[in-house]
């Protein structure tokens, strides 16, 4: 068991899956959700997606909505909002009134992602932003530290977070903000040095602010467990087989059933890119998730687990989801 104490949240992205019709992702993450609470999990994430076939979820905080009506206790939080889509007022609007729908539970992840393809980047109106800028200011509009007169209603203080990589480690530290770490920056079934040093140079520049006073590190990577390894790593295998799909073809496909995914007929660019994704990601029986987790968690010091992991059938992503759990000692 792991026991030294990290939270345990999880990510879901509403993938979309072959054969279902696309709103049936978004009631998958609700109900996914209120799984997620019985099984003890502290937090569960949704992320904002444009325009991608293989997800319905672009809406983070209508879903988050509806994620606070159908649970009562787990904290809820997007991971992340894209500040170049859209105005820190608007952003601290939202949020605001969901957590007066869900107080004390809401928490405001941020990202700053270009859209999917150059006509949703379009679409989206996308211009050039300083994030650092307009993740200060959303930080005043939560805070009620904005100029007089430009204070959201309902006026509240919303947990904020960096979804971090590179330049936004620098930038969460600058700002004393925690941030979430995933890719390479793990050095998951790759190098772990670059990912160490950004960790550390985080830590040692970080300033500290009035609701961050010390560094703070999640983690977020995929992460399946099943009774055996081969069957934790079907599991992987529809999420895998489509992200290679969308770094040869452009296209991010909805999940496949396993049996597909394996008899798919790959480029050898295809087959790389799938080996790479298994290889980023942590799957197995219960014991060598374990093993491999107290690494990870021991060599970055990360406060919080943020598992992404997702697949075709889910009844067996719901059981893998219970087998994690069990390793952090939830119920």
């Amino acid at each position: 068991m792991i026991n030294f104490g990290p939270r345990l949240s999880l990510l879901d992205r509403s993938r979309t899956r072959t054969g279902e019709a696309e709103p049936d992702a978004l009631r998958g993450t609700v109900t996914r959700a209120a799984h997620a609470e019985r099984l003890g999990y502290e937090r569960f994430w949704v992320a904002e997606h444009h325009g991608v076939p293989g997800i319905a979820g672009a809406a983070p905080a209508v879903l988050l909505a509806a994620i606070a009506g159908a649970t009562s206790a787990i904290r809820i939080g997007s991971a992340g909002v894209m500040v170049p889509h859209h105005q820190p007022l608007v952003v601290a609007e939202q949020f605001a009134t969901l957590s007066a729908f869900a107080p004390g539970r809401v928490d405001l992840g941020l990202g700053r992602s270009p859209g999917f393809t150059a006509p949703v980047r379009r679409a989206l109106r996308q211009a050039e932003t300083d994030f650092a800028a307009d993740v200060a200011e959303l930080r005043r509009f939560l805070t009620g530290t904005a100029e007089i007169g430009l204070h959201p209603r309902p006026a509240g203080t919303i947990p904020l977070y960096v979804l971090a990589t590179g330049s936004g480690l620098r930038i969460a530290a600058e700002l004393g903000l925690p941030v979430i770490v995933g890719g390479p920056l793990l050095g998951v079934g790759g190098d772990p040095e670059p990912g160490r040093a950004a960790l550390d140079d985080y830590r040692r520049t970080f300033r500290p602010s009035a609701r961050q006073p010390v560094p703070w590190v999640a983690i977020s990577l995929d992460v399946l467990v099943a009774d055996t390894t081969a069957e934790a790593a079907d599991l992987l295998l529809p999420e895998a087989w489509a992200m290679a799909q969308s770094r040869t073809t452009g296209v991010f496909p909805p999940l496949e059933p396993v049996g597909v995914a394996r008899s798919a007929t790959r480029t050898a660019r295809q087959q790389q890119y799938l080996e790479q994704a298994v290889a980023a990601a942590i799957t197995g029986t219960p014991a060598q998730v374990e093993s491999r987790l107290t690494a990870l968690l021991d060599r970055t010091g990360a406060a919080e687990l943020v598992t992404a992991g997702s697949t075709f059938d889910r009844s067996a992503l719901a059981a893998s989801d219970a087998a994690l759990a069990a390793l952090f000692g939830r119920p």
